[in-house]
């Protein structure tokens, strides 16, 4: 991301990390090393991940029972659904970030992904790129059973198949000014959209921002897939082979990859 990002002269890419204190030493150190060789002007904000979690625990505590692999009480699974949180985290200078996991390789300059944010519609409030496998039609299926002609967990074009949150652009501005948006993180809306839908996940805010994009689509903006080009294949092989490629097939120069599930990502 470093090599490439090309800003105009005035601008300033600010790179904010989250992480523990052995992980923090371990990133100022590449950070040395890969900083003067930066194709831009950057500055690095570090956030230590205890007390981010300690304020996002009141905002997000009724949603973890619903998106988490565990009880839902886990403390510390409250760092799993900071981009929900965001705009009440940051401090209210900052319009926009862009929410990246680390298991990501970059072919393209960073500022076209910034461009999206003007692409945005009325009243979106995050851009997110679909999920490329059929993870939503398994856990949808209740839903789907009880609501045959819907198209939720549906593959693309003309389906819903929920979102990844690999890459995510989060309009802090937007999201702090959309009374539907806060709505939603009150503990008897979330109850009655999981209820809705029959929905019980495990991946955090992804899940949250899946559901929600099913009831009220208007509130994001979906990205190409060529910004966040999923590479796992996991349910391909695990009963979804017959329909596995209508969701995982992504047409155009790739500009970021996505190494979800460990899977390799191509070389040069």
């Amino acid at each position: 991301m470093l090599r490439l990002a090309k800003l105009d002269s005035n601008e300033v890419l600010n790179v904010h990390l989250v992480s523990e204190e052995a992980s923090k030493e371990v990133a100022k150190k590449l950070l040395r090393e890969l900083l003067p060789g930066a194709a831009c002007r950057c500055k690095v904000i570090f956030h230590d991940v205890g007390i981010l979690t300690e304020k996002l625990f009141p905002v997000v505590e009724a949603m973890q029972k619903h998106f988490s692999a565990g009880s839902g009480t886990y403390y510390g699974d409250a760092i799993f659904f900071l981009s929900v949180a965001m705009h009440q985290i940051m401090p209210q200078e900052i319009s926009r970030i862009i929410q990246l996991d680390l298991d990501l390789k970059y072919t393209a300059n960073i500022r076209e992904l910034f461009e999206e944010f003007d692409r945005f519609p009325p009243g979106a409030v995050i851009g997110l790129a679909r999920e490329m496998q059929p993870v939503y039609r398994h856990t949808f299926w209740q839903f789907r059973r009880e609501n045959p002609q819907s198209r939720v967990g549906d593959p693309p074009p003309e389906g819903l198949p929920g979102f990844n949150s690999g890459v995510m652009l989060l309009n802090l501005e937007a999201m702090r000014q959309s009374a539907l948006y806060r709505r939603l993180l009150e503990p008897a809306a979330l109850q009655r959209l999981t209820d809705k839908y029959h929905f019980r996940g495990h991946l955090g805010d992804q899940d949250f921002f899946t559901v929600a994009g099913m009831e009220h689509p208007e509130l994001f903006h979906v990205l190409d897939c060529t910004w966040n080009r999923q590479l796992c294949t996991w349910w391909k092989d695990h009963g979804y082979r017959d329909v596995f490629d209508a969701y995982f097939r992504c047409e155009g120069h790739v500009r970021i990859f996505h190494g979800n599930c460990n899977t390799p990502i191509p070389e040069d």
